[in-house]
Order: C-alpha cells, then structure tokens, then sequence
C-alpha cells in the first residue's frame, strides 16, 4: 500500500463542534433506526476513504452485548501531533470539532464519500461514550469522552507494529428513540461497500448472536470481481440473458474521474439500475445516471442504422425505438469517483456535476460500440430483448390510452367511481387511504375527516406486477383505479408524478397474512412503477391496533403483546376476570369511531413511512418475495421472520 505523509498539517478545521446533541436531526438525518446505523456507517465511511486512498484493505466491525460498537481499520491512523494553529492534538481536534478533517485537503483525500466533514465529531458527540484508539508511529494512542467532550488527555498506552484507527462508541439513549443495532441492516450497507471497492475485506462481528460453541455470528464481504459480482448478486433471482456480464472502467485525467459500470440484461420486465459517487448511493440518479442512459440509447440506434434488427416481422425500426426500451431487464451498477462532487440537497441522493455527464456518456458509448461489435451474438440477444420491451410498451400505450378513455367517459372528471373523494384540492394537505375490502372502506368512509381524507376501496388482491407484462398491468382494474385517483400521467421506470393528487398515500389493510400480502403487493406495485412516491417521502403504512382491553368504561388499544401484558395488568390490577380482550382480525371488526381513533386521527394514529435505505437491497427482496423462485422466497422468510414486525 501507499506510503504518504499525513500529519497534523493535513488537517484543516472550518468551525467548532456546536448544536449537534441540541439538533441532531440536522446532521444525521434523524433520531430514529435510520440515523441510529448512520453513526456506523460515519465511521466506516472514514475507513473506506483510507480505502480509496489506497492505504486501507481490512475493516472490521463489532457489535458488543452491551450496545456499543467497534469500527477498525489498518489504514495511516489519524494523526496525534500537535496542529499547529489549534496547539492540541489532531485526534482530539478530528474528535470534538465539526467541520475538521483530513477530506478538506485534496493533498490528503483526492476522492472521498464523507464531504461535510461533520462525521466521526458527531458520532462522538451523539454518544454516551466514544473511544479512539489510533496505531502509528509504532505507538498506540487514545484518549476518551462522553457526549463529545473528553475525559482524558490524548496519550501513549503501549507500543504495536499495526496502523490503523479504531473506534469504539455507544449511542446515547438521551438523543435515539432505538439503540438497538440490526445486523440485516449493517450487514447489506457493508457487503455494498466491499462491492463497490474490489479487493478490500470488511468483516461484521455480532457478539449478541452466538452459536453452539459461544462463537459470534461473523460476516465477511471480500470481492476480487467488484460491480461485477455485484450485477450478479441482484440478478441471483432473475435469468441473466448472457454471462458473464459487460464490464467496463474508464479513467477521465480532466477531473480526474474514474468510472466503473457492470450491466447485463435479464427476463425481468423492470428497470434496475443502481448508482453510486464516491460510494455514496445515488438512489435519485444524476448526471452520471443521465450519461449512461443517453449513451446506451444512442449506442442501440447506431448498431441498428449499422447492422440492422434481427430478422423477424416487427414495425419497429431505430427510430420508433425509445430510451425505456433499452433499459428495461436491464441490471446495471454505475460507480464513478468524482473529485468535487456537487450533491443535490441535504441526502446526498443526486449528483448535479454537469462535466460528469459528458464523461460517462463517452466512456459508455465508446466501450459499448466496440463491445457490440465484436461479441455479435451478445448484440442480438440484447437486441431482441430490445425490441420485445419496445412492442410492450406500444402494447401497454394502447391499453393504458383504452383504459383510461373509458375512465373518463365513465366516472365524471375521471376519477374511480368507487374513490370517495376529499373536499380539499391542496395535494400538501390531502391524504389518500388505499383500503382492504369494501367493508372496511365502507367504515373508513364513515369515520374520515372529509376535509382532507379520501378513501380508495380496494377488491381481492392486487395485481403482481413483478410477473405480468405492461400491458396486462394496465388492463388491471385495481391498479388503474389507484393511478387514475393519484392523479399520476406516467406511471413506469421514470414516473411522470407532478399531478399528484396527494402527499400522503396511506396503505391501510388488515393485521393477518392476507392484509400483509395485499400490502407486498402494493409496495412492489410502487417501487416498480411509482417510486418517486416513495423517494419523495408520500408513501406510508397505517398501523391499526391488534387488541382492545376493556374494564368498565375504561379501554387501551395495544398494537403488540407487550403493550397488550401491561394494559391487561394496569386495567385489572390482580383481577383479569373483569378485563375483556378483543383480538382484532381486520379492520371491519372496528366500527368508524374506533377506526378514527386509533388509525386514521392524525393526532393519535401512528403511520411508518415507507422509505428506501438501500436501493439495490429493495430491488432484490421485491424479486426474491414477489418472483417466481419459490425455494429462495422460502429460504429469505426463514431467515428473516424475526423481523417481520420492524418499522417498513
């Protein structure tokens, strides 16, 4: 690995460590599961910079009995001499100063994720006690603090040959509502990043999960292949069309840029690409995401002006062929490392580089040309698959166009004629209900604020998209009803949204398997076809009760068996012959009031917002449950039924 000088100079600070514990939210997104694990990835992001930097190859992670993790590396170490503007120790500056960091100096760090700075200072300050030891110089250095200040000087504690960081914190209950870390949730975070950078080992350690023999449950993520694996890993539960997938890279020397894309196509009728700047993941595209495209499209046409279209009837010709069409079966991983990356808004989601659309687009197009070119049978398997996704989607036009003329003859101004409708017009404040059965639409009705909450009764189960062609999604009764209520132009790979309807789409069924089914469905339904919706933050999840507790005229509604144990013991205080336990199986068991207060009352109900962490994680779990593999749906229930109640 690189030998580099990296010593107190290298670190440059932009301001001190304020309001982190006051507005935490600010800095890690916010104070639940989400930006409870954002503290692990902070840490480890600093390890996979070293990483990049070509001075790191091993990181380990540890999740301790007690709480507390551990995140080390054998990079360089932060550095421990004395800064020569602050007149303290580099560490304890890294540790205790927003904004300080070795990532502000491009001599130091040419490519890295963690831009603001603002990481391992609040990891530090968010917890209840947080140490680092570093190893270089032959020593190994470590100070200590709690809730961000220290407790003790920096100092000498032995001597080692190893170099590296290593750092150990426990969330402060104080600041999260959970501190208790998922594994699936660090271990799907982690194996992308091994992905992303070939040849480096990350290894999770869970000491609260033991085997026969006292030993933790260990993980380890190691791939020479890179983003090719990576393709092959989503696509485990689709059939790839070719193997191995097309792999390219580029080195662009104006920015510099490096750029890494693995594609192949599949018998999925699903778009699926998935892109990274700086192994952060772009879940909302960018220009990176735009130059491949482009690039893909352009580079189809001219094979075809070129070399023509398989022999076989079709009307379709390079000029009818759209950018949806070559995208679709498509898997592809795109990972460029941009030196100065401009992020679009506060997520880091989309990148907003202008020059990097350019340089992808090339590299695209000049690898993909020549690729065409020399593997002719490649090309024309890709070209089938093109043409077919083309007559598809001129199948779907047409009865989307068929469907939706008849809607509007038959319901007046379009609308479903089963969709009871909320006075407002403001989407900001409406809320749309997509209810289980006419029964508990019926209720729901009854029980709304008709103000701002529209119901939309929904009939049997719902369509699979993740198996029925565009054209048959269309020709469903239940998923035109819902796209025609929301409003949405568009639906597909790139939905059109901007005349939706309503900001707050709540999915509300029945707590049983049938109600949990129907739910699947519907989220597959909007991920594959909607997933603005989600991106944008509108898609929620009602939680009605499971039990009503009654003593008298007193009542608890408990949506778990441990909410249910305490109602039961507060309400019949040694007594339980005088409480009365209601088990509700569906939402039709509730009459309009109870359903009111418990589900649909903004000032009492709980809604779960749908979210997507982890793109390329949702992509294949969507496949696995709603594919057509059943021994793997099988084998990813058994493994993952102890969270079939967690927070969607």
């Amino acid at each position: 690995m690189k030998e580099q000088t990296y010593t107190a100079v290298n670190i440059e600070i932009l301001e001190g460590l304020e309001a982190v514990r006051k507005r935490p939210a600010m800095y890690i997104g916010d104070t639940g599961l989400r930006g409870l694990h954002h503290l692990i990835y902070e840490v480890v992001d600093n390890s996979i910079d070293e990483a990049m930097a070509g001075y790191c190859d091993q990181i380990e992670v540890v999740l301790h009995e007690d709480g507390s993790v551990t995140i080390k590396d054998n990079g360089r170490g932060i550095p421990t001499d004395i800064h020569p503007k602050e007149g303290r120790s580099a560490l304890e500056i890294v540790m205790t100063v927003l904004h300080a960091g070795g990532k502000f100096n491009r001599e130091t760090y040419k490519v890295s994720g963690g831009l603001h700075g603002v990481g391992v200072s609040c990891v530090n300050a968010l917890s209840e006690f947080c140490e680092v030891k570093v190893y270089r110089d032959g020593k190994i250095w470590r100070q200590q603090y709690r809730r961000g200040v220290p407790i003790t000087p920096v100092e000498v504690i032995g001597t080692t040959n190893q170099r590296g960081t290593e750092t150990t914190f426990k969330p402060d209950p104080e600041i999260f509502s959970k501190t208790e870390f998922h594994t699936d949730i660090i271990e799907a975070r982690l194996r992308e990043l091994a992905y992303l950078n070939k040849g480096i080992t990350i290894t999770l350690i869970d000491e609260r999960d033991k085997d026969e023999k006292g030993n933790p449950k260990t993980y380890r993520f190691h791939y020479e292949g890179g983003i090719k694996e990576f393709v092959q890993y989503l696509d485990r539960n689709r059939k790839p069309l070719f193997v191995p997938p097309i792999y390219f890279e580029a080195h662009d020397e104006s920015g510099p840029y490096e750029i890494e894309i693995a594609l192949e196509y599949t018998d999925s009728t699903s778009e699926n690409i998935h892109s990274y700047v700086n192994n952060i993941n772009t879940i909302d595209g960018g220009t990176h995401v735009t130059g491949f495209k482009k690039a893909l499209t352009d580079v189809i046409k001219s094979y075809i002006r070129q070399n023509g279209l398989p022999t076989r009837k079709t009307k379709i010709s390079d000029k009818n062929i759209q950018g949806e069409d070559t995208r679709i079966g498509l898997t592809a991983v795109i990972s460029v490392k941009v030196p100065e990356p401009q992020f679009e808004g506060q997520t880091k989601t989309k990148l907003g580089n202008n020059e990097v659309m350019g340089v992808v687009a090339k590299a695209t197009f000049d690898y993909l040309s020549h690729f065409l070119e020399e593997n002719p049978k490649i090309a024309k398997i890709i070209l089938e698959k093109i043409l077919q996704n083309a007559e598809a989607r001129i199948a779907a036009q047409t009865a989307r166009e068929k469907v939706f003329r008849k809607t509007s003859l038959k319901y007046s101004g379009g609308l479903p004629g089963k969709l009871a409708d909320c006075i407002s017009r403001n989407p900001e404040e409406c809320e749309l209900f997509l209810v289980e059965g006419d029964s508990a639409g019926g209720t729901a009705k009854q029980g709304r604020d008709r103000q701002f909450q529209a119901i939309l009764p929904l009939r049997g189960k719902v369509l699979n998209v993740e198996k029925a062609s565009p054209d048959k999604i269309y020709e469903n009764k239940e998923i035109t009803n819902i796209i025609t209520a929301l409003g949405v132009k568009q639906p597909g790979p790139e939905a059109d949204i901007e005349g939706l309807r309503y900001h707050k789409i709540i999915i509300m069924t029945d707590a049983d398997v049938d109600g949990s089914h129907i739910r699947t469905l519907l989220l597959t339904f909007f991920f594959r076809y909607l997933r603005p919706i989600i991106e944008q933050g509108y898609l929620y999840i009602a939680l009605p009760p499971l039990y009503l507790v009654k003593k008298g005229k007193e009542h608890r509604y408990c949506w778990n068996e441990k909410e249910l144990e305490q109602a039961i013991q507060e309400l019949a205080q040694g007594n339980e012959s005088k409480v009365t336990i209601q088990r509700y199986k569906g939402l039709g068991e509730m009459n309009a009031e109870q359903l009111w207060e418990t589900t649909m009352n903004p000032a009492t109900r709980t809604l779960h917002q749908v979210t997507i962490e982890n793109a390329a994680e949702a992509d294949y779990i969507f496949s696995i449950l709603m594919g057509d593999d059943t021994k793997a749906r099988r084998t990813f229930i058994e493994q993952n039924a102890k969270y079939a109640n967690i927070d969607v």
